[in-house]
């Protein structure tokens, strides 16, 4: 009796993995274009750049702008010495990390990575461990 439940057993937990792994390799195109047909987030959007449209960046800038120029009129209005818009714009919108600086760290970590492979250890993820040692310099 145990015998034949065993039997049963192995016979359907190898049919279910070959189903399972047929079905992987049926679907693999399927995950790759999930989301391209009405489905995607509005992050992956491509927004028009044309008249109307501006870019985050410019949205982000334009609204500072106007916040730094609010700053000014109240200065203006206590007495005080007004501050270059501009100027100010440009120091607060630089980025922290030049893309220079960007490259030499992934340079860094690649080189890191190849040490590891070749100690028998596991090459990790370039991009995070390249956000990672930015946030270590800046924070």
């Amino acid at each position: 009796m145990h015998g034949t439940f065993n039997t049963v057993v192995w016979v359907v937990g190898i049919a279910g993995a070959i189903i399972a792994v047929v079905a992987l390799i049926a679907t693999r195109e399927t995950w790759q274009d999930f989301g391209k047909d009405g489905l995607s987030m509005d992050s992956e959007v491509s927004r028009p750049s044309g008249a109307g449209f501006a870019s985050p960046n410019q949205e982000r800038d334009e609204e500072i702008r106007q916040m730094l120029e609010a700053r000014n009129a109240r200065k203006i209005r206590r007495g005080e010495r007004p501050i270059d818009v501009e100027e100010e714009l440009g120091r607060l919108t630089a980025p922290l990390v030049d893309p220079e600086l960007r490259k030499e760290i992934r340079d860094l970590v690649i080189a890191r990575n190849y040490r590891r492979t070749r100690a028998g250890q596991p090459a990790l993820d370039v991009d995070a461990e390249v956000e990672r040692e930015i946030a270590r310099l800046v924070g």
